[in-house]
């Protein structure tokens, strides 16, 4: 029997679940290595830049987001057997919803939802909601740790390229942690931090959203990880980026303007390093036959605009008459500075799992094509 839609990874398996205006929601993460150093604080730090209500910026829905590890860890290291993350929901305000109970929402999943499956849950979105995403941010926090225990130095970095036509100019070789932080937008840019504040700002007090695009860099990552043919490291880069809520597009290294070059402008020529395969430039985005060649893996991640606006729109009910419905309830105007970490969560999840295939079918060891002569 395949894998219900709600798993993800192979090695590193996570199991997300809840919905928005439930109870809670959480994950469960399944093959962790043991011993490896876990608290509730590493988890919560990723959390804190997920969740809500963080700046003036961004939905003002008031969740602390508090995490709790129910399983999984003794004595601050994990232990082998299943980690079970749990985050309570502490503010939904189901009513702000109501009217969706029979009005569709333009392009939100609540039409979708009800094709599939004949029912849905109206409140938040449910299942459809960006609130899942908390279950990803925690179980990549946990991945996080794998990573810094078995191949330290890795770096997983994600900042705000562009919101609409306002387009950052930032370095994924050097932008840093730091920088990105250093802003409510979380763009590596501090040049257009102001101008993309106000253009949110204006844009949420006419009712309105936006999109842009996230772009990423994987750095340090080691040569050789990635499963052809259909696990290519892109495709599943691709696959757990286009899982993400809004998305509507990737591309990894030169991507879409690739195509505008000849085979002898994009080729990316070898040379040797101290020992170490290098390549003179990075069009393929580090990634080469779907496997990881050591170089930097830089992708872009589109985002289309917040689908709910406070503005009235044309839509149908459940009976199938033509209506109208308004936006109500917490948004964000624009979802890039909140999907910032969720896209270095999936990135981590990728990077970690395929670690861990790697270490599994051919070790850890660098190949002798990379060691001096």
């Amino acid at each position: 029997m395949p894998l219900m839609s709600s798993f993800f990874g192979n090695c590193f398996r996570i199991a997300t679940w809840g919905e928005s205006h439930g109870g809670g929601v959480g994950v469960v993460v399944e093959g962790c290595p043991p011993r490896i150093p876990l608290t509730e604080a590493q988890i919560q730090h990723e959390l804190d830049r997920r969740r809500p209500g963080q700046s003036e910026i961004v939905t003002p829905r008031d969740e602390p987001d508090q995490c709790e590890i129910l399983s999984g860890v003794f004595e601050g290291q994990t232990i082998g057997s299943p980690i079970a993350v749990l985050v309570r929901n502490k503010d939904a305000r189901s009513s702000a919803y109501e009217e969706m109970a029979t009005k569709y929402r333009p392009s939100h999943a609540d039409y979708t939802h009800d094709a599939k499956f004949g029912i849905r849950n109206w409140q938040g979105g449910g299942r459809a909601s960006a609130r899942e995403t908390i279950g990803r941010v925690a179980a990549a926090a946990i991945a996080r740790q794998v990573l810094d225990a078995l191949v330290p130095g890795i770096e997983v970095l994600a900042w705000v390229s562009s919101i609409k036509d306002l387009k950052a100019e930032v370095d994924p070789e050097t932008v840093n942690a730091e920088t990105i932080e250093s802003n409510i937008v979380r763009t590596g840019d501090p040049a257009k931090v102001d101008a993309m504040i106000d253009l949110i700002k204006e844009t949420r007090s006419d009712g309105n959203s936006l999109g842009g695009v996230i772009e990423g860099v994987i750095r340090g990552c080691p040569p050789g990880l990635g499963a052809p043919v259909f696990d290519k490291l892109e495709a599943e880069l691709a696959k757990a980026m286009m899982s993400l809520p809004a998305t509507k597009g990737f591309e990894i290294g030169s991507g879409f303007a690739g195509t505008l070059l000849t085979g002898e402008e994009h080729n990316d020529h070898f040379y040797m390093d101290d020992g170490r395969v290098r390549t003179r430039t990075n069009r393929s985005g580090g990634i080469q036959g779907g496997i990881s060649n050591g170089e930097s893996i830089v992708f872009r991640v589109a985002f289309k605009p917040t689908a709910t606006i406070m503005k009235s729109q044309p839509t149908v009910s459940n009976t199938g008459s033509d209506t109208e419905l308004k936006g109500r309830g917490r948004h964000d105007a624009c979802v890039l500075p909140r999907a910032v970490p969720m896209v270095e969560a999936m990135s981590t999840l990728v990077i970690c799992d395929h670690l861990l295939r790697q270490r599994a079918q051919c070790g850890l060891k660098p190949s002798t094509h990379h060691q001096p002569a």
